[in-house]
């Protein structure tokens, strides 16, 4: 994300739900995504889950500049 979506972001989060749920979702799914990277080895279903974590930040992510396309 570029330094102006992040100062857009900020000002939006604050008027803007849905915008606001995207971003936090974005930050726990990042947060569990460092969880898993820090392990030296993941089990078959820890892999999937982080696999799985990743699509949905993904998707997040994709929702968050769909929103702030419209704000721009």
């Amino acid at each position: 994300m570029e330094k102006r979506d992040a100062k857009l972001i900020e000002e939006l989060v604050e008027t803007d739900r849905e915008l606001k749920g995207y971003v936090d979702d974005h930050v726990e799914f990042e947060k569990k995504l460092v969880g898993y990277n820090e392990k030296p080895y993941l089990t078959p279903e820890e892999e999937i889950e982080r696999k799985r974590i990743q699509k949905l930040k993904l998707a997040g992510k994709d929702k968050i500049e769909e929103i702030l396309s419209k704000y721009r």
